[in-house]
């Protein structure tokens, strides 16, 4: 595969890219490509500052190594660019190439598909591994914000941690839950049955630690507004008739989305390909949370009043 040149525009972008990163903190300069590049000029405009180079196929990363650039291939291909960009910060901090609360200089393809067109300066995390408690309290339902934070944390360790070294994805609908076990049935098997409500409460943290191991089982947990277990390993019947998601997801997704068009419930799904936490509601994802090799932090939302100036 022959290098494409690079162009005008992007000699311009690269060149910006590089007085944001020595004018900030920024640890790294991450290029987005959807195509092979003339390496040895990126190298040249990009001087000796380090330059991190992804995309969805590895040949496009072809000779970025033997220029000093540390490549990232990707598995996102046909998703929003926003999905892009976290999923290459993500594989970066696992990979060890920048610290999960670093700043990196972005340069990628914001506007127009195959045409890098964009600079930003992103700050992991405020951009992977945070979310504010007012993000949750903006939701429109009834279950109480504690359940919501109970379930969102242990999807999050689901999506980070797997379970024996092995990705894991799940499903949790929380709330309306009369609705959501008529819209669904029993795989055969659900494991939470038999006990007492008390033994199936989310605030007990072996409770919780159980739910880890029975996600890598097929079906939903369905959760009830007070944090109780009301079912396990439940298939998803709603239809998805008129519901939309992201090229990429896939049928846990789906039935997340359909399931909260015909309930007013919020689904929290797990995807078990990058481990990032989709939050559903209205037959649409509302918040995304991406897996941080550390625990998420949640922000309270501090007002200031403005001043009397």
């Amino acid at each position: 595969m022959s290098a494409a040149d690079v162009t005008p525009q992007l000699e311009r972008l690269l060149e910006t890219a590089v007085r944001l990163f020595e004018s900030t903190t920024a640890e790294a300069i991450l290029i987005l490509v959807e195509e092979r590049l003339d390496w040895s000029r990126v190298r040249e405009l990009a001087h000796s500052g380090p330059v991190l180079v992804a995309a969805d196929d590895a040949a496009h990363l072809e000779g970025a190594a033997d220029h000093g650039m540390k490549q990232v291939t990707l598995d996102v291909a046909g998703l929003p660019v926003h999905e892009r960009l976290a999923q290459a910060l993500l594989e970066c901090v696992a990979a060890e190439m920048v610290a999960p609360e670093a700043q990196v200089v972005a340069v990628y393809s914001g506007f127009e598909a195959g045409t890098i067109d964009s600079v930003s300066l992103l700050r992991l995390a405020e951009h992977l591994g945070q979310l504010t408690v007012r993000d949750l309290r903006n939701l429109e339902t009834k279950v109480p914000l504690e359940t919501l934070k109970l379930v969102v944390d242990l999807a999050v360790e689901i999506g980070r941690e797997g379970r024996e070294g092995k990705p894991v994805g799940t499903l949790f609908v929380v709330g309306d839950t009369r609705k959501v076990v008529q819209s669904s049935h029993s795989a055969g098997f659900d494991p939470v049955r038999g006990y007492s409500r008390s033994e199936r409460r989310l605030t007990d943290p072996r409770v919780r630690e159980g739910l880890k191991e029975i996600a890598q089982l097929d079906g939903a947990f369905v959760i009830g507004p007070d944090g109780t277990v009301e079912a396990a390993a439940r298939y998803i019947d709603a239809s998805a008739e008129n519901v939309s998601v992201s090229k990429g997801l896939g049928a846990r997704h789906w039935a997340a989305a359909a399931i909260t068009r015909r309930t007013k419930s919020v689904a929290v799904a797990v995807s078990e390909t990058s481990g990032t936490v989709r939050i559903f509601q209205n037959g649409e994802v509302v918040l995304r949370i991406e897996p941080f090799r550390r625990a998420m932090k949640w922000k309270d939302f501090e007002y200031e009043p403005p001043s009397g100036d």
